[in-house]
């Protein structure tokens, strides 16, 4: 047996986070046919799936930054607070900020009732793991947990936690389960591996039971969608300490037999609920829109926007805390919710389904043939507001990803379907969303679209592809003459450091101006015209015909005619063209063709 972890470290929460998505990747079609509660939109499995992707997706980009630093760092130095891996030079990052940066991916990936839910689960674990608990009379902070016992009382704080983000806790639901398995847990003594099988076993004897708890489960034959894709992540959490599944593929049979007293899988291609769903498709009983956003707020203006929304409808979950909450309710009136949330703080990433009908703000009319598929577009990733209008203006459709917060790869998927083409070019326009894009890639060549992925490492190398795009060209052709163009483009940005770091051109200090060429920090600098200018210097060195400068909101605002007035004094025959990208996290984005 291969050698697993013995305690909650750095390494074992990124291993029970790998785990749990392959877990919901196999479960996923299963949870999504057993959704009839709270309302029977077939997508709990995907939901969650989403949810622990963006978990992922944050631990493996807080790795990446650790390994980024280990590959600069002098001998016999390590970042403060980083973990020896016994490698002179080299750190692992803290348990802290591992499981904050699991509970954060969860946060603002949340998908969905139940993905909302186990983003406080997360959440609620990643409070005692980081901040070493109060049970044990520690001050937050001074050492985290890393044994059974930390994961004992994580497990309680999660389910404790999510109970209360949800407005009125309902039983046999995920809830339960949660429940149910910290309760396990709290009676068990032994390592993490043990502790994390009891949590399991009693999750999974939660769930068996969840069609008893409530009627609308027992009438439709199937257990709790979000209590099942809850095991899978407790089934991973077991399998990450002990090498083994305790599932080992028993799970969906037992609890079928169990819950019908036969032996099998359940499929579920019709649910009849009191004439609230017929073929999987939700009624009139209950509202017709499922409202999520992001927010930033304060604790005041959240607890009124609870009560608010409480008044609005029902499914009402709102997760999160210091400052940033992911809000989720059912309702007739959307722009009601909405403005809810406008009237409390600051909300984002506003997602308005009508059930039964998809995204309400791409779904024709009821009754409207759907439109014909375009023979070809683009879809690209793009940095902030602005670029999104530059892209859009060009016939891309975008999805924005701000700053901290990388699309998962359900949202390409997402903009694949709504491109509504035959064919397909993804711009992913950043080296760290590779293998996100592949896998939207994969996702939709299984639909029947046939997509070409160009990667695109910067936004500017995204302007250039799209610049030779022709759609009358046959589709290789096309993809070759816009790889070729990105290809040919060398891209920058101008940044500001936010904490002391080793780089490839020395030690930075918190505030220092960094200027990066292909994704390395080349220049560090203490005035941001002078570095943009010394970066641009650089590039042109090596030849150019066209320079792409496109501003951030923070960027100065003579920046750009003291670049342009540099470029057109010292380089002859070499064009600019200059583009502003809102808030895009970059001062200053360059290209040079």
């Amino acid at each position: 047996m291969p050698q697993v972890p013995q305690t909650l470290d750095a390494l074992a929460v990124r291993t029970w986070c790998g785990l749990a998505l392959e877990a919901l990747g196999r479960a996923r079609e299963e949870i999504d046919a057993i959704n009839v509660y709270p309302v029977a939109d077939g997508d709990t499995g995907t939901n969650l799936y989403l949810t622990v992707e963006s978990a992922a997706a944050a631990v493996e980009a807080v790795f990446a930054g650790y390994e980024t630093v280990a590959a600069v760092v002098p001998t016999g130095f390590a970042p403060t607070g980083a973990v020896s891996t016994g490698v002179t030079g080299v750190g692992l990052p803290t348990l802290a900020d591992t499981v904050r940066a699991m509970a954060h991916g969860a946060l603002i990936g949340a998908r969905g009732n139940s993905g909302t839910i186990l983003a406080q689960l997360l959440r609620g674990m990643a409070q005692v793991l980081a901040a070493g608990g109060d049970a044990d009379g520690e001050a937050p902070g001074e050492a985290a947990h890393t044994d059974g016992q930390a994961l004992r009382l994580a497990l309680r704080q999660a389910a404790d936690s999510a109970r209360e983000a949800v407005a009125h806790p309902v039983e046999g639901t995920v809830l339960t389960v949660a429940a149910a398995a910290a309760e396990a847990a709290t009676g068990t003594e032994g390592d993490c591996g043990t502790v994390a099988c009891a949590a399991y076993e009693g999750a999974r004897a939660a769930l068996v039971a969840t069609p008893g708890q409530l009627a609308v489960l027992e009438r439709a034959g199937v257990v709790d969608a979000g209590g099942r894709g809850l095991l899978a992540v407790l089934e991973a959490l077991a399998e990450t300490f002990t090498g083994e599944s305790p599932g080992a593929g028993r799970v969906t049979g037992e609890i079928h037999a169990r819950v019908h007293g036969t032996d099998g899988v359940h499929g579920t291609d019709r649910v009849d609920v009191d004439g609230a769903c017929v073929d999987g498709r939700p009624g009139d009983d209950g509202p017709a829109f499922e409202v999520t956003y992001l927010l930033e707020a304060d604790d005041a203006a959240v607890a009124r926007l609870r009560a608010r929304l409480d008044r609005l409808g029902d499914s009402l979950v709102v997760v999160g805390g210091d400052g940033l909450w992911n809000v989720h309710v059912h309702v007739d009136d959307a722009g009601a919710a909405v403005e809810a949330g406008v009237e409390a703080g600051r909300p984002y990433r506003i997602r308005i389904t009508h059930f039964g009908l998809g995204d309400a703000h791409t779904a024709g009319a009821a009754g409207r043939p759907p439109r014909e598929r375009a023979q070809r577009a683009v879809v690209a990733v793009v940095p902030g507001e602005g670029l999104a209008g530059l892209y859009a203006e060009a016939g891309a459709t975008t999805v924005l990803a701000r700053p901290g917060e990388p699309p998962a790869s359900g949202e390409l998927v997402e903009a694949v379907r709504r491109a509504h083409a035959r064919e397909v070019v993804l711009l992913p326009n950043d080296a760290d969303l590779r293998h996100t894009a592949a896998a939207a890639a994969e996702q939709a060549r299984t639909e029947g679209v046939r997509v070409a992925l160009i990667p695109t490492r910067s936004a500017v190398q995204g302007i250039a592809a799209l610049a030779v795009h022709e759609s009358e060209r046959r589709f290789d052709e096309d993809v070759v003459a816009m790889t070729s163009a990105a290809g040919a483009t060398r891209y920058a940005e101008v940044a500001v450091a936010e904490r002391q770091s080793w780089t490839m051109a020395g030690i930075c200090q918190a505030g220092d101006v960094l200027g990066l060429i292909d994704g390395d920090v080349a220049v560090i600098g203490s005035d941001i015209t002078a570095t943009a200018e010394t970066v641009l210097d650089r590039m042109l060195a090596a030849g150019g015909e066209m320079v792409t400068l496109v501003l951030g909101d923070e960027a100065p605002e003579s920046i750009a005619a003291h670049l342009e007035a540099r470029v057109r004094e010292s380089y002859l025959a070499v064009d600019t063209v200059v583009y502003r990208g809102g808030r895009q996290g970059a001062l200053l984005l360059i290209g040079v063709e």
